[in-house]
């Protein structure tokens, strides 16, 4: 999974939000390492549709907002997971222990 999905499913596991909402979460949780232009986002969230990982909600009439579906909490979960083994296998590895020697 692309690390910017990864940031928008984390985004919409606590519900759903709308395009220029999830722009901006995103960059803030990702402490800016992340930003997603407005051309950009939009055809992510269509990918992301597309792969039925996300879904459109009700939303108001000005808005489209989205929620993540079924498919995509296990894609988050499985992802997690893996990063989760990933970070274990460095930790074990000293490389998270800030010593460069």
């Amino acid at each position: 999974m692309k690390p910017v999905d990864f940031q928008i499913l984390l985004v919409l596991v606590e519900g759903p939000c709308h395009g220029y909402g999830l722009m901006k979460e995103v960059e803030r949780e990702s402490n800016g390492e992340i930003r997603l232009e407005i051309g950009s986002l939009y055809r992510l969230l269509a990918r992301l549709l597309d792969e039925g990982i996300i879904e459109e909600t009700e939303g108001d009439e000005r808005r489209r907002f989205y929620r993540i579906s079924r498919a995509g909490r296990r894609a988050l979960r499985a992802e997690a997971s893996r990063l989760e083994g990933l970070v274990e296998l460095a930790r074990a590895r000293n490389v998270l222990t800030g010593s460069d020697s």
